[in-house]
């Protein structure tokens, strides 16, 4: 997978990181759901980009 690929992936990943923030944290009022769903959803860009 080439450099330019592996940046896409990370960029497409990034739009639901800030729009699903501010949805996971309107439905829990709190941020600690928030630090999870970005974690998981970090864990879930690497397991992409790292095949």
């Amino acid at each position: 997978m080439t450099l330019g690929r592996k940046l896409g992936i990370l960029v497409v990943c990034g739009v639901p990181a800030i729009i699903g923030g501010g949805i996971v944290y309107h439905f829990f009022q709190g941020y600690t759901p928030v630090v999870i769903y970005e974690i998981l959803l970090g864990f879930f860009a690497l397991g992409l980009i790292s095949r």
